[in-house]
């Protein structure tokens, strides 16, 4: 069964005459004389019966004319929704961001895209970088931010390069130096983030590169209570130096110059995933509010996959 069928049918029904119906569907009588009765033949009833230049509907014909009417409006409904989809005027994005930075980072992207398209939902999920990787994976969102190195799986637009700044407590022997480098906090204790927070792995990989292991003082997931600990004088703490901007904290604040340690923030999606149109929009936004992000070298991928996890075939 065609929806040409139905349409040809539907036509001579509603506009009294297969004549009618040819100029309404711009083609010829014989075309659809030849389709209803294509109709007939498939579904192996007369729908019509036809008396001279007048047709009338059979028992059979009244309810295929309402099922056929129903599946045609509902062709239209689909076409006129997925035009609405094209021109963003409905839908949503299902959109994943860091608990830290957003401020910064995608508070205006989402100002412009709900003044830009106000008939597109955003469901946003917060947290970190780890869960939000994991959630885009299992297609719970589509798009995401995380640290790079960001596995292979993913393509990524660069948002974000910030470098590390040591968070000391105040009146700290290191406090008055203009930048300094890890190995001169191998001696204290450390304030680290949530095991779900990519940023701690950096900060470990860097210590390790620097011949020690820190020693832990606390973890958190809430940025105040992190720079609480290090007011109190429990530890250090490294932290981009996005997220100190405006920090009003008796803590020092003193730059690492260490640049492998950069806490380098994309939006990253599934490589072989279908990107909606609102989420290519949400891109675009990203780029216009955000013109000078970095371009993404070599090392914001990572070779090796996630733990148990195997890599799809590159494109």
């Amino acid at each position: 069964m065609e929806l040409r069928t139905l349409q040809a049918f539907v036509a001579v029904v509603q506009h009294g005459g297969f004549s009618a119906a040819a100029k309404t569907l711009f083609t010829t009588q014989s075309n659809v004389s030849k389709a209803v009765r294509q109709l007939e033949h498939e579904l192996g009833v007369a729908l019509l019966e036809r008396m001279g230049s007048r047709s009338q509907l059979t028992d059979a014909g009244e309810v295929v004319f309402r099922r056929a009417r129903g599946v045609l409006n509902a062709t239209q409904d689909i076409l006129v929704e997925l035009d609405e989809l094209r021109g963003l005027k409905r839908g949503t994005l299902r959109l994943g961001v860091p608990l830290f930075g957003s401020r910064v980072l995608f508070a205006p992207v989402f100002a412009l895209f709900r003044s830009r398209y106000p008939g597109v939902d955003i469901g946003l999920v917060e947290a970190g970088s780890r869960r939000l990787e994991e959630l885009l994976r299992a297609g719970e969102v589509e798009l995401a931010a995380s640290l790079a190195p960001v596995p292979e799986e993913f393509e990524l637009q660069p948002m974000r390069s910030e470098p590390l700044v040591a968070l000391l407590p105040p009146g700290h022997a290191l406090s008055a130096k203009p930048s300094l480098r890890l190995r001169e906090l191998a001696a204290e204790p450390f304030i680290l983030f949530d095991e779900g927070f990519l940023l701690n792995k950096i900060i470990l990989e860097g210590c390790q590169r620097n011949g020690f292991r820190p020693t832990l003082a606390a973890r958190s997931g809430q940025l105040d209570f992190i720079v609480g600990l290090v007011e109190a004088g429990l530890g250090v703490a490294l932290l981009p130096r996005l997220m100190l901007e405006g920090e009003t904290s008796s803590a020092a604040k003193v730059l690492l110059d260490e640049p492998e340690m950069h806490w380098r923030m994309s939006l990253i999606w599934r490589r072989d995933g279908y990107l909606s149109h609102a989420a290519r929009a949400w891109l675009d936004l990203a780029r216009e509010v955000h013109p000078g992000a970095p371009a993404a070298p070599k090392d914001w991928k990572q070779k090796t996959p996630p733990p148990g996890r195997t890599l799809p075939g590159r494109r």
